[in-house]
């Protein structure tokens, strides 16, 4: 294959998209959970050794170079340009936010458990839907949300000694993911998912470094010091890294960078609500790397609760599937007339 084909090959792939491949996108998406799922399980593990911010701004930055070097093997120029500007601009911010939230629960909690608080993100579609785009939710659906409400009650179990703020985190980081899947599918189908990739890291660089230099600030900062004692890998800012931390940092960076391009690719080729079902495969991912990496084996409560979240979120799927498919017939039925 000369280096002409290739590159071709590569833009295509690499490109915007409007047209569905549905088989693609599900291989797209477990792939892509697979690696995320090792990748989170590795910053839970250097959770002790680093802050979130200096993690995110030293990743953010290895992606923006292995994006520019992809750029250049790929285009022979710089990344592509958006379309619409503030649109990526909008998802990379929700993203962050998603992230924000989802990692800054991880010294205090387990990974299924924070997994399982991420995926509460298809209800919140559902509600979405209805509030923003005035969508009618009918009965089975609103069954479906509140069976996933108490999946999400069965994990965060309120109430006990173990219950505080933190376990609220990864419900919060699923409403900014359901934000994130909506903003892709409606206003960013037509952007390379390398742009989308960019815009995310550049948006977590600057935010990175802005958390690193207010928490470095330390004594300057009124109860600082007792914030950083409690949540050191939220309210601190630059720390020393052994060697091996750095390392992993850079694993990181290729898992990231991989998957957020082939989640991105596969929220353009196919629609959420058929993905669901394979979305799902990451709490199983998470699992499995929590359980190597920690031991970390969830009770039964929290089984429960995954499986309640998981059956809620993908029957909401599937009614939104179905009911796009009963619209797109019977206006194919009218045009006819």
């Amino acid at each position: 294959m000369d280096a002409e084909t290739h590159r071709s090959r590569g833009k295509g792939f690499l490109s915007g998209n409007n047209v569905d491949r549905p088989a693609l996108a599900a291989m797209l998406m477990i792939g892509s959970l697979s690696m995320l799922g090792l990748q989170d399980a590795l910053i839970k593990f250097t959770s002790s050794e680093v802050s979130i911010w200096q993690f995110q701004m030293l990743r953010s930055a290895m992606n923006l170079a292995l994006l520019a070097i992809l750029a250049r093997a790929i285009w022979g120029t710089g990344t592509p340009k958006p379309k619409s500007l503030w649109a990526v601009t909008l998802r990379s911010l929700f993203l962050v936010f998603t992230m924000v939230m989802f990692f800054g629960g991880i010294p205090f909690l387990s990974l299924a458990e924070i997994a399982a608080g991420l995926y509460t993100y298809p209800l919140y579609i559902a509600l979405l839907s209805t509030i923003a785009l005035g969508e009618r939710v009918g009965f089975l659906r609103i069954v479906a949300i509140l069976a996933g409400f108490i999946g999400t009650l069965m994990i965060l179990k309120p109430g006990s000694e173990n219950f505080g703020l933190v376990n609220l985190m990864p419900v919060a980081a699923g409403f900014g993911y359901a934000c994130t899947v909506m903003t892709t599918r409606r206003l960013c189908r037509e952007e390379s998912p390398v742009t989308l990739a960019f815009g995310v890291a550049l948006a977590f660089l600057i935010v990175g470094a802005i958390g690193t230099l207010v928490f470095s600030a330390g004594p300057t900062i009124t109860y600082l010091a007792e914030w950083r004692m409690e949540w050191p890998y939220l309210f601190t800012g630059w720390r020393d890294m052994p060697l091996w931390v750095v390392l992993l940092v850079v694993v990181c960076s290729i898992l990231n960078l991989t998957a957020n391009i082939g989640l991105a690719k596969s929220y353009q080729t196919a629609e959420s609500s058929w993905l669901a079902p394979f979305d799902y495969s990451y709490l199983i991912f998470a699992t499995f790397w929590g359980f190597v990496f920690s031991g970390n084996i969830p009770d039964i409560l929290t089984f429960g609760g995954m499986a309640l979240i998981a059956s809620a979120g993908t029957f909401v799927a599937w009614r939104e599937r179905r009911n796009n498919q009963e619209l797109t017939r019977a206006n194919f039925n009218r045009n006819l007339r």
